[in-house]
């Protein structure tokens, strides 16, 4: 009596069957009956009767084994549950099954787990049990380059997918875009460019990067732009992905002050509206055309149409203080300065006023108080003069704002164009996770323009499952890296006895057991018998003995 195994793999699944059997000689010929179906056993109880059979004839000596080794294997816990979100919500479906698609999820959870280089990654996945759950024979940093750059050219057709999985009945008609830099640490990064640097990197060539989203702040769409790019420039391209990709219409995009001007809301399909603010200087133009008035600005919104635009006005009385707060900070700063150079100027007889004088006026240029403070010098002293009417002049509009749109009223009031271009705090809330706090789009480690294109796409899909963990895990009081942290310290157990080796996965601790029931997972029994060739080309200790 014996146990017979078999596979066979039809369309990327494999099919395992183990069937009870014995063997029998009628009329000189062997055959074989079989006796039960087993294949609904685990691997572990199937290992367990191969084991008994094995020993049949002396079943006491599976009492006495001795040569039992438990040996701890790779981390399976944070891999298997970014694994389901990625079944979960699509993203999985999104970029295939085919090789590409399953190198391009190995890519993901790296970015989540262990963020780094394509060399990183593929450390990662010798120490996860990535390859073995995606189901990957084969791995090293080459073919995640190569990756890369698949990812970018069939990036509009995964976006496309992806959008159909998410709005499968109901199309959104709002849509939040953005821009950000990333900078770079070398210059040979095809689309590296200087151009202004939000993040106030100086001395770094750049990269722009776009984000599309829906009312709900995910990413449905993100662009990279060579890094002089005007915010304006890259309005176009969002609404042909809205427009021609995704066959959106009736669409209203919500965009900042410096990215939906004049010529670009003249350039919106008929069927796009827009939600857009305005600038101080055009708030000024409009009080001094009386269009509107200043005691209009209050904590409560207000509305205005002027030639078929509407117009919402709101003061927020929190950031007119913090504005306050800031100029009195600017002043006591610039003050304590002229103090010092005072009494420098009163110990050493032969200081220079000039240069002291210089100094305190260098000093207000750079905290761009040069409009209501003013240095001035007297006898081996340094005064600071305040411009009350300037200063009142620069204060008039702290905290206001107005924003602009063109929807109809009869499709949202002016409360609701308000709070939806306030929306636009979850694309930037969206651009530092990805850029830093977790995600780290930077450093870029690439240089071809395809393969920066699929890096920052790879971030992109990789917040989707951060988001849903941080929903997931919101009343739990653990962040994101921790909770990923925590699952990652489970291990699979191999069990060896004798020529036999049982892979199993074992139970959590209790917040294991608890991160993974908030997010709705289950851990499998067993790790299937896979063996993946993972292997990097550049090896570190060559590198440190450089």
């Amino acid at each position: 009596m014996y146990i017979d195994s078999s596979s066979i793999k039809r369309n990327q699944k494999i099919y395992t069957r183990h069937l009870l059997r014995s063997s029998f000689r009628e009329n000189g010929k062997v055959k074989h009956k079989t006796i039960a179906n087993l294949s609904e056993c685990s691997d572990d109880e199937i290992n367990a009767m191969k084991l008994a059979l094995k020993h049949k004839n002396n079943l006491a000596e599976l009492g006495s084994i001795t040569d039992i080794e438990t040996v701890l294997g790779k981390r399976i816990g944070a891999v298997w549950a970014l694994k389901v979100l990625a079944d979960r919500l699509g993203i999985s479906r999104a970029i295939g099954n085919g090789p590409e698609g399953r190198l391009a999820l190995v890519q993901i959870i790296a970015r989540i787990v262990d963020q780094g280089s394509r060399l990183s990654a593929v450390r990662f996945a010798q120490r996860h049990a990535v390859c073995e759950i995606i189901g990957i024979d084969r791995l090293d940093e080459d073919t995640l380059y190569q990756n890369l750059a698949w990812l970018a050219e069939q990036q509009e057709g995964i976006e496309k997918n992806l959008f159909k999985e998410r709005y499968p009945d109901v199309i959104p008609t709002l849509f939040l875009y953005d821009i950000t830099s990333s900078y770079l640490e070398g210059t040979c990064n095809e689309l590296a460019d200087w151009g202004y640097n939000r993040d106030k990197k100086r001395g770094k060539m750049q990269i722009v990067v776009g984000l599309l989203t829906g009312p709900d702040g995910l990413p449905v769409a993100v662009r990279v732009f060579k890094g002089n790019t005007n915010d304006t420039k890259t309005v176009s391209e969002q609404v042909r992905i809205l427009a021609k990709t995704f066959g959106v219409k009736e669409v209203t995009l919500v965009g900042d002050r410096g990215m939906l001007k004049g010529p670009q809301i003249d350039q919106l399909p008929e069927d796009f509206r827009y939600i857009t603010a305005i600038t101080k200087p055009q708030i000024l133009k409009m009080l001094e055309d009386r269009i509107i008035q200043y005691e209009l600005f209050t904590d409560k919104v207000c509305e205005v149409e002027y030639i078929g635009t509407r117009y919402v006005l709101r003061r927020n009385p929190i950031r007119a203080k913090e504005m306050a707060i800031s100029r009195e900070s600017k002043q006591a700063s610039v003050e304590k300065l002229a103090q010092d150079l005072t009494q420098y100027l009163t110990e050493h007889g032969k200081a220079s006023i000039d240069a002291a004088l210089k100094k305190a006026t260098a000093k207000i240029q750079k905290l761009k108080a040069e409009n209501w403070l003013c240095a001035v010098a007297g006898q081996r002293l340094i005064t600071i003069e305040t411009d009350e009417a300037a200063l009142e002049q620069s204060a008039l509009l702290d905290g206001c704002y107005v924003i602009k749109s063109d929807v109809p009223e009869d499709h949202a009031d002016a409360e609701i164009l308000h709070d939806r271009y306030c929306d636009l705090e979850n694309v930037e809330r969206a651009f530092r996770t990805m850029k830093t706090t977790h995600l780290e789009m930077r450093p870029v480690f690439v240089r071809k323009e395809q393969s920066t294109r699929g890096h920052v796409f790879v971030v992109m899909l990789a917040f989707l499952l951060q988001r849903e963990l941080e929903n997931a895990w919101a009343d739990m009081d653990i962040t994101v890296r921790e909770g990923i942290d925590e699952l990652a310290a489970i291990h699979v157990q191999e069990i060896k006895i004798k020529e036999t080796t049982i892979r199993k996965i074992p139970t959590p601790n209790e917040i294991g057991k608890q991160l993974l029931e908030k997010a709705g997972i289950d851990l499998p029994q067993v790790l299937p018998a896979r063996t993946a060739n993972v292997h990097t080309k550049k090896k570190l200790h060559s590198e440190r003995l450089k």
